[in-house]
């Protein structure tokens, strides 16, 4: 097969790279730029393991073709912390026992942290329905949904600080 020449910006650094017009958005973060902080789970979209925001829509990295990256921007979970400074979601999930295996984790971060950018404040109701494409199989959802509102309330105390 031919390759072919792909520019996006993924967290927020200009990239090239050639892939196959048959690989995914997956395979090429993972494979090709060794960002392989985006997970595999399913490989077919349903699990949310590869979750990652594209053009300010989250999407699963496994069902979104390389070549689909052109011109986009992506932000994968290698992009969420701030230097060696992690993301309030990021530490929520850490401090609030979210994880376990990690598997999901990366995903869920990259989906929690762009609906607190849409919704500072949101029910526990509206997490759980924006999360609902994610799965976990190891911590079960509560202390997801307490690290997300969590989140929430300490990026509003910055906020009004």
């Amino acid at each position: 097969m031919n390759s072919t020449h792909v520019r996006a910006t993924i967290n927020g650094q200009p990239t090239e790279f050639l892939c196959e017009p048959r690989h995914s958005l997956l395979e090429v973060l993972r494979d090709v730029l060794q960002l392989t902080g985006t997970k595999e789970g399913c490989n077919d979209g349903n699990c949310g393991a590869c979750t990652v925001e594209m053009d300010g829509r989250i999407v699963p990295a496994c069902l979104v073709l390389g070549v689909e990256a052109e011109g986009a921007s992506i932000l994968t979970i290698e992009g969420i912390a701030e230097g060696s400074a992690l993301h309030e979601v990021q530490r929520a999930f850490l401090e609030g026992a979210a994880l376990q295996c990690g598997v999901c984790t990366p995903g869920f971060i990259v989906a929690s942290k762009a609906l607190l950018d849409r919704n500072p404040d949101p029910t526990e109701g509206e997490i759980r329905l924006w999360l609902a494409n994610n799965l976990c199989r190891c911590t079960g959802y509560d202390k997801i949904v307490r690290s997300v509102q969590s989140a929430a309330c300490r990026m509003q105390q910055e906020i009004a600080t």
